[in-house]
């Protein structure tokens, strides 16, 4: 009969526990959506430091189905088969004369459906010319002998 009693009490412990948790989830899940509505605010009223939302695993709500339906790109680019380095060595090989940087955007553009600004542009090209892939001369750039 002690025995009954005993798992008798632990049972009750054990579900209010268990009410307590409920209750505390219940109340945290609250806080959280009126976190979202308050980030949702700020960003919608100018907020520039609000972190970008991001849906969570485990918890499906009106954002998370709105995010999760089509992803969003930045910018008006694809996404590049080629990174813009080894897209960059490939114009200047295509112009065996040499290529202008003007030559090369013009190339990219066409070739690969990428609209680099350009400032990147010199960057990759720079890069692959202190790599020693790349060479310039008279505002042309050529594939080095060696690389």
């Amino acid at each position: 009969m002690a025995m009954l009693n005993q798992i008798g009490q632990n049972k009750q412990r054990i579900s209010e526990r268990l009410m307590r948790l409920d209750a505390e989830r219940t109340k945290l899940s609250n806080q959280l959506d009126e976190l979202e509505i308050a980030e949702r605010a700020l960003k919608r009223f100018g907020g520039k430091g609000a972190p970008a939302e991001q849906p969570r695993k485990g918890r499906v709500g009106k954002a998370a189905t709105a995010a999760g339906a089509a992803p969003k790109t930045r910018g008006s680019q694809p996404a590049p088969g080629a990174s813009l380095g080894e897209a960059t060595l490939k114009a200047v090989r295509a112009h065996p004369k040499g290529a202008s940087a003007e030559e090369v955007l013009k190339y990219l553009s066409r070739k690969f459906g990428l609209a680099v600004r350009p400032n990147h542009l010199g960057s990759a090209l720079q890069r692959h010319r202190r790599a020693g892939r790349l060479d310039t001369r008279d505002q042309r750039w050529y594939v080095s002998p060696v690389g």
